[in-house]
């Protein structure tokens, strides 16, 4: 490995690490172009899942009530596993990057709208029956594209559910998605040992940044917490609409 990739690897683990401090959520995105534009996307995708793995897990030992939504969650979360299977069933048969395209268009316009206008509210009723078409859903997108974040995080949002439960929830459904997709990973050879070794030298940036982006979002009221999640999803959006005319 060169300094050149070392630095590269490095900085994408730091800022993606930071990101996912301060909002929650964002980890793989936040750390795949930069990665991919370094290394290529099938090198730089199995570089993200362990350190989204262990910034997922400081995450939720930070925010604390683990067992409680699990509890109240658990249908979404199992429904997550199915989806995510026939999510990538179909990438095969897909163009991921029009469909990455497809859905930052939607995360955008999404994004966009919600800021501009009062936040939609889901009661409690509807959440229960939704939580596991959410979930399936959640799963079905991140197969084809990558991205872990639709429906999940609106459906969290609709809730309204304090920072650190909201944080709670959204982390947990990643963790289960990124274990799932490791183990795809690995059966197609694109998960190896060469890989893993990278990833935990990778975890000291990781660790930092995952602090330095916590002490941020302590820090953050409420409804500034809301609309900065928001402003990472059109991000996220943008991020992948340009790769998609970059390719």
């Amino acid at each position: 490995m060169t300094i050149e990739t070392a630095v590269i690897i490095a900085c994408a683990y730091f800022i993606a690490a930071f990101v996912k401090g301060a909002t929650g959520l964002g980890f793989s995105t936040s750390a795949l172009p930069v990665l991919t534009l370094g290394l290529g996307l099938k090198s730089a995708m199995p570089l993200v899942i362990i350190p989204s793995v262990v910034s997922n897990t400081i995450i939720m030992v930070q925010a604390g009530h683990f067992r409680e939504t699990v509890k109240r969650f658990w249908p979404m979360f199992l429904a997550t596993i199915p989806g995510l299977i026939a999510g990538l069933l179909i990438l095969n048969q897909v163009n991921g990057l029009v469909a990455g395209a497809v859905l930052g268009t939607v995360l955008i316009l999404y994004g966009v709208i919600t800021i501009s206008r009062p936040a939609f509210h889901l009661p409690d009723h509807l959440a229960g029956r939704l939580a596991p078409i959410s979930g399936f859903l959640t799963g079905l997108v991140n197969g084809v594209t990558g991205s872990q974040v639709m429906p999940l995080l609106p459906f969290f949002l609709s809730l309204r559910l304090d920072p650190k439960r909201f944080v709670q929830g959204v982390n947990i459904s990643f963790t289960l998605s990124s274990l799932i997709m490791a183990a795809g990973l690995t059966k197609i050879g694109l998960m190896t040992w060469h890989s893993v070794w990278i990833s935990l030298a990778g975890l000291i940036p990781v660790f930092v940044g995952v602090k330095a982006g916590s002490f941020v979002r302590e820090k953050l009221a409420a409804e500034t917490f809301r609309k900065l999640v928001l402003v990472m999803l059109i991000l996220f959006g943008i991020i992948l609409v340009g790769k998609a005319a970059l390719a």
